[in-house]
């Protein structure tokens, strides 16, 4: 499978016609580590989105098939069969979920964005924490590999690289995505603003194990705010909810790890418009659907204040360089006749997603 060459590298929208369109931000479990009860979950929810006018259906940070809590719960010696249990209900891209969720895309016309436990190609035993993007065709736009791992996820998780950070060129509009903490970090909410993203998908878990005196909801509510107000974008949160099934499975009988997961204001998720305020009421900690209706034409008046890609930034000060080269393992110096050049290691440098 090929991916859809399609990034969008300051594309402007048709002024005559500027998308309009009904967004859909979905919390929800996942069917705790059963992958194709997940999945089977997931086309369900999109056909639901679809038939309530969505256009656009974002869900969670690796809603496929969980979030591996133990991480902040556990030892990592007592964490570790866990972490051979997600390796195992993990997935591969290319492969049959993702194939099932390119067919519900292009069943209902709908642009998709999705989290995924993604195994690595090479590594037996190495996961990324992966956005899947689907086109209303069924294309796969692009898979984003989350840069850098939160906190206790660097148990887990190993680190992507800036091949995936891009801005998909979708019939909605520019589109891109980062998960739950990488939309803390400025500069990769910049490069994809920078390529002229108007359409941004932040994709979280709901987080219940986090410090007392964090409180989750606002965090992601403040997060999402600051993006859209700084880009002048929409964005769309997506937040996964906290099921019975997770708490039995992995508090188990604890009965201070079970209160624990039953904090309140641990999920938040709904639509931003690009004056970092909601378009509608935003769904907090419980399962559903927000629906938000987004016009890119409102991110125009906006911009004349302070467009940081734009008029509004001193480029001639400031200099941002990204390194999007695919980063691999390995390279073979019989492939080359001599000292390969930059350029010659450039070529060598296969992006992995294109076949």
């Amino acid at each position: 499978m090929a991916l859809a060459n399609n990034s969008c590298k300051g594309s402007l929208i048709d002024l005559d016609n500027p998308p309009r369109f009904t967004a859909a931000a979905v919390q929800a479990a996942p069917v705790f580590l059963d992958t194709a009860a997940t999945t089977s979950k997931a086309v369900a929810l999109i056909a639901e989105a679809a038939r309530n006018g969505a256009s656009l259906v974002v869900f969670p940070e690796v809603f496929i098939p969980g979030y591996p809590y133990w991480n902040w719960t556990m030892n990592p010696v007592q964490g570790s069969a866990w972490y051979e249990r997600l390796y195992r209900s993990a997935i591969n891209i290319p492969g049959p979920e993702v194939d099932t969720l390119r067919d519900a895309a292009r069943a209902h016309g709908v642009v998709l964005v999705i989290g995924v436990n993604e195994r690595h190609s090479h590594s037996l035993g190495a996961l990324y924490n992966s956005l899947v993007t689907i086109g209303p065709e069924g294309d796969l736009l692009g898979v984003h590999r989350k840069l850098v791992p939160t906190w206790a996820e660097k148990l887990t998780w190993t680190g992507g690289d800036a091949s995936t950070l891009r801005v998909h060129s979708t019939p909605i509009g520019p589109l891109g995505a980062l998960a739950c903490g990488e939309n803390t970090n400025t500069l990769a909410r910049f490069t994809l603003l920078a390529q002229g993203e108007l359409i941004h998908t932040a994709n979280y878990i709901s987080l219940p194990v986090a410090p007392a005196d964090y409180d989750m909801a606002e965090a992601i509510a403040v997060r999402t705010a600051a993006h859209s107000f700084e880009g002048k974008v929409f964005s769309v949160v997506s937040c996964s909810a906290i099921s019975q099934e997770i708490v039995d499975t992995v508090a188990g009988g604890d009965e201070e790890m079970r209160r624990l997961f039953a904090r309140p204001r641990s999920a938040l998720s709904g639509i931003f418009g690009p004056d970092g305020r909601p378009v509608s009421e935003p769904l907090v900690d419980d399962e559903g659907i927000v629906y938000g209706e987004i016009d890119l034409a409102r991110c125009i008046q906006p911009k004349q204040m302070h467009d940081i890609t734009g008029h509004y930034n001193r480029f001639d000060i400031f200099r941002l360089h990204v390194d999007n080269r695919p980063q691999q393992p390995i390279i073979f110096a019989a492939d080359f006749p001599s000292r390969p050049t930059s350029a010659q290691e450039d070529s060598h440098t296969q992006d992995p997603w294109v076949s």
